[in-house]
C-alpha cells in the first residue's frame, strides 16, 4: 500500500498510511459522480477499506443520498434521530450541551446488531472544533491475521451473540418518551467474516454490540472477548484521522472498526452521514 496512484490528470489516490485508509482528490462528491469515478471509488474501497475525499464542499442531503445510493439500497438506523424530511440520513452533532458523544465511546462496527448489517458509511463533517475530534480506524483483516493459527481455527467454528437495547435503549430518545415495549435488534454472526467481495477473513466482534460467544459458558465467552477486543485495538492495526472541513469519509463496516473521538467538548463536531445496507455476514 506505498504506491501512489495517478489515475488520470485529475483524480489522485494514495494510502493515507501503511496499514489501513485512502485519500482522494480531484473527485467532486457535490455533484453527479461518473461511472468512471463510482467504479475508482469501489476499487480503492476495497483495497483501502475506508477511504477519505479531500478538499470537497458540503454536500445536500439529496446529494449525499444519491451518492449512498450508487452503492446500494440505504440503511435506516434502528434508534438514532433522523434528519427532518430525509429518514436515511443520521445528522452527528456533539455541542457544548450534549450528554452524549455519538459513539464515541469504544472501537464498533456501525449496528452490527442488525441481522444485515450495513455495508459502509459515508460521513461529511461541516463543522470542526478547533482542535480534536479525531475519529480512529482499525484493520480488521490484520486482527485476524495476526492471531495464531491454533486461535483462527478455534475462532473460525464460533458465532457471537450481537445486541443493541443495551446500548440504544436512554441514549437518542427523552426520559418521557421511553417505550418500554419497543424492540431492539440482535443477531447472531461467525466471530470471523468472509468479506463478500475481497474473499478475505477477518474479525468480526465490537465493545458495542457483541455480548456473548454462542456454545460458551459465560466466563468462557467473557475471557475470550475481553481478549478479541483488547486484541482488535492493538496500535499496530490503527489510524488517526485529522478532519478538514468538508472531508467525506467513507468507511467498511465489514471489515474495520471505528471511534470517533470526544476529546473536544464543549466545541461543536457537526455533519451527516448515510449507511449503505449489507448482507448476512457468512
Amino acid at each position: 500500500m506505498n504506491e501512489i496512484c495517478n489515475l488520470n490528470k485529475e483524480i489522485t489516490v494514495k494510502p493515507y498510511a501503511p496499514n489501513i485508509g485512502g485519500v482522494i482528490t480531484g473527485v467532486d462528491l457535490s455533484k453527479d459522480v461518473s461511472d468512471y469515478e463510482l467504479n475508482l471509488i469501489k476499487e480503492a474501497f476495497y483495497k483501502y477499506q475506508v477511504l477519505f475525499f479531500q478538499q470537497q464542499s458540503e454536500i445536500s442531503p439529496e446529494n449525499h443520498i444519491k451518492l449512498g445510493k450508487s452503492f446500494g439500497e440505504l440503511h435506516i438506523h434502528p434508534a438514532a434521530p433522523k434528519m427532518k424530511s430525509f429518514p436515511e440520513i443520521f445528522e452527528i452533532h456533539t455541542h457544548k450541551d450534549s450528554k452524549i458523544s455519538n459513539g464515541a465511546e469504544n472501537f464498533h462496527s456501525d449496528v452490527s446488531c442488525d441481522l444485515e448489517p450495513p455495508l459502509g458509511t459515508m460521513l461529511q463533517l461541516h463543522i470542526l472544533p478547533a482542535y480534536g475530534g479525531d475519529t480512529m480506524f482499525a484493520n480488521m483483516y490484520m486482527a485476524y491475521e495476526n492471531l495464531s493459527k491454533p486461535m483462527q481455527s478455534f475462532l473460525n467454528g464460533l458465532r457471537a451473540l450481537h445486541e443493541s437495547e443495551h446500548f440504544y435503549r436512554n441514549r437518542y430518545e427523552k426520559q418521557d418518551e421511553l417505550d418500554p415495549n419497543k424492540k431492539y435488534p440482535s443477531a447472531i454472526h461467525p466471530i470471523v467474516r468472509t468479506h463478500p467481495e475481497t474473499k478475505k477473513k477477518a474479525l468480526y466482534v465490537n465493545k458495542f454490540f457483541t455480548t456473548r460467544i454462542e456454545g460458551l459458558s459465560k466466563q468462557e465467552s467473557k475471557l475470550i472477548l475481553d481478549y478479541l477486543f483488547n486484541h482488535c485495538e492493538k496500535t499496530e492495526f490503527q489510524i488517526r484521522y485529522r478532519w478538514n472541513r468538508n472531508d467525506m469519509a467513507f468507511w467498511d463496516n465489514r471489515c474495520t472498526l471505528h471511534k470517533a473521538l470526544w476529546d473536544y467538548h464543549p466545541m461543536e463536531r457537526k455533519g451527516r452521514r448515510v449507511t449503505i445496507k449489507g448482507d448476512q455476514p457468512f
